[in-house]
């Protein structure tokens, strides 16, 4: 008798502020992985599938993304400098402000 099967794993790879698509609010979004494993005895041995997601912690409105953008977005979380007007600290669509100069 063999026992196979699958087994679903979720990682949270980073916090994020976003704009949500569902509710329109500025609010912490979690950049999730999901992989499903094939298992063998209980056993996980290799991945069948890899999915990527946000979710809002406002409204709870998740969004499917694709494999490019969620490393892009994980690469603009620790910390990696983002093209200009996306990011941390730009304000949504504001110009940065300029340091004050006498």
């Amino acid at each position: 008798m063999i026992i196979f099967g699958t087994k679903g794993y979720l990682y949270q790879l980073a916090i994020l502020t976003l704009v949500c698509s569902g509710c329109g609010n500025p609010a912490a979004h979690t950049l999730r992985k999901r992989v499903t494993k094939f298992t063998l005895f209980f056993v996980p041995l290799f991945p069948i599938s890899t999915k990527y997601a946000t979710q809002c912690t406002f409204c709870g409105t998740e969004v499917k993304i694709g494999k490019e953008q969620a490393e892009q977005l994980q690469a603009q979380g620790a910390g990696a400098p983002a093209p200009y007007g996306q990011g941390q600290g730009q304000g949504y669509g504001q110009q940065p402000q300029q340091p004050y100069q006498s």
